[in-house]
């Protein structure tokens, strides 16, 4: 289908070198346009598969290839006029080639009426490429492999892109592939009130889900943890769907957080995520990858923008649930920030992910005595005991405070709380604003 001018434009494209490659086109000539080379007694096929096979044997006789690409299938499949005969002429090529230690990669553009399974069944490995249309964005490249004969390989969909130099590929995640027994040391958050809320801090190799309506200071209470990891030396990774990273800096700055120098000096790697250009198969490779890098604190912010990175729903549980668990056998401290819809009463993330994380912070917003507050509390945590209580937060321009219990108020998580009195009971009479 592509002739030798069009493929040395698309190798140059790439940057990639011809050199040692022979481009040999087994196109009809122009002279089949003229009407009186027209066949009229025998069928195009009978003639044309004959003189088309003679030139591809004769090319291959005289460069002794290793490897041979034949591009494409379909133009032998219509000139070979029947099934029978052009499965016995692809099983004769096969024959020929493997003789010859010659490995020969067979291409199919799926224009041919009938489809490829009569190659499939005579191939050693068949590897299928497709789009996935989208609704918004670009459209997901994947590849599946089908069938390699003698070889274990990994099933099922994978991600992969096309860059300048070729193809890079995201295998599908398996985290169990990976799976460790090893002992997790605690991290402390550096506010010595909340690491008592806590219990002691978050483990190594933890999983947890911050959540709470917007505004309540979650991205900030990941950045604290972030915060502490870069002061003992660690490194960390942000992956941002929402805010952009200089956003982020200037409000971190407000609140006493550099960002600047660590990120300057490559200890922060920050990854600004658009939802709609990639697919769920590259970010898992780029949040794995930057574990790999060294990075003990991941910040995923927001679990909403990773739910819209999604094929469907439907998938997230499964996608999330690996990664975490990668992410765990590598001693990464995981915080994954859940935004709430709307700002008291009961609220919702559009996706329950909390039984996956290992642990759940939620941040509140309540009303006291003409005033907005905010609570913290700690819901679920798998490493260690914890408080119940529920804490004061602040945001101050010196940073984050976690202070003291509310133990004056009864319904905080509503929003609208009441005092109770020093035996408990609940003076309804009374409400707080």
């Amino acid at each position: 289908a592509e002739n030798d001018i069009e493929l040395h434009s698309v190798a140059q494209a790439h940057g990639l070198s011809m050199s040692g490659v022979t481009v040999h086109e087994v196109i009809p000539e122009e002279s089949i346009l003229d009407p009186d080379e027209q066949y009229t007694v025998l069928h195009p096929s009978e003639v044309e598969l004959n003189e088309t096979n003679s030139r591809i044997l004769e090319v291959i006789e005289r460069l002794n290839p290793r490897r041979v690409v034949l591009d494409s299938l379909s133009e032998l499949q219509l000139l070979s006029g029947s099934s029978l005969r052009y499965r016995r002429h692809v099983l004769a090529l096969k024959q020929y080639f493997a003789k010859r230690s010659c490995t020969a990669m067979l291409l199919d553009d799926k224009t041919a009426i009938g489809g490829d399974q009569q190659v499939r069944s005579i191939a050693h490995g068949v590897i299928s490429l497709h789009q996935h249309k989208s609704d918004y964005g670009a459209d997901r490249r994947m590849v599946r492999i089908l069938k390699y004969r003698g070889v274990a390989f990994r099933r099922g969909p994978h991600d992969y892109s096309i860059v300048t130099g070729g193809l890079i590929v995201y295998p599908r995640l398996v985290a169990a592939e990976s799976r460790a027994l090893v002992k997790r040391m605690q991290l402390s958050s550096g506010l010595p009130a909340f690491d008592m809320l806590l219990g002691g801090g978050i483990e190594e190799g933890s999983s947890t889900l911050i959540s709470g309506p917007p505004g309540t200071g979650k991205s900030s209470l990941a950045i604290q943890f972030v915060q502490a990891a870069l002061a003992r030396g660690s490194r960390a990774a942000l992956f941002l769907f929402e805010e952009s990273f200089n956003s982020l800096l200037n409000r971190s700055e407000g609140i006493g957080m550099d960002l600047h120098s660590p990120y300057n000096a490559g200890q922060l790697l920050v990854h600004q995520i658009d939802p709609a250009e990639l697919s769920p198969g590259e970010f898992t490779h780029a949040v794995c990858s930057a574990a790999d890098a060294g990075a003990k604190i991941i910040v995923i912010d927001s679990l909403n923008g990773y739910m819209n990175a999604m094929p469907g729903a439907e998938f997230l549980n499964t996608h999330l649930h690996e990664v975490l668990t990668y992410l765990e056998q590598r001693g990464v401290a995981t915080f994954v920030i859940g935004v709430h819809a709307g700002m008291v009463g009961n609220m919702t993330t559009g996706a329950d992910v909390s039984y996956l994380a290992d642990n759940v912070l939620i941040l509140r917003y309540f009303e006291a005595r003409g005033a907005v507050e905010k609570a913290i509390s700690v819901f679920k945590k798998r490493g260690s005991a914890h408080e119940t209580t529920l804490r004061r937060f602040r945001i101050t321009s010196a940073g984050l405070e976690v202070g003291a219990v509310l133990k004056d108020f009864q319904g905080v998580l509503t929003g609208v709380p009441t005092l109770v009195d020093v035996n408990g009971r609940d003076d309804g009479e009374h409400p707080i604003r």
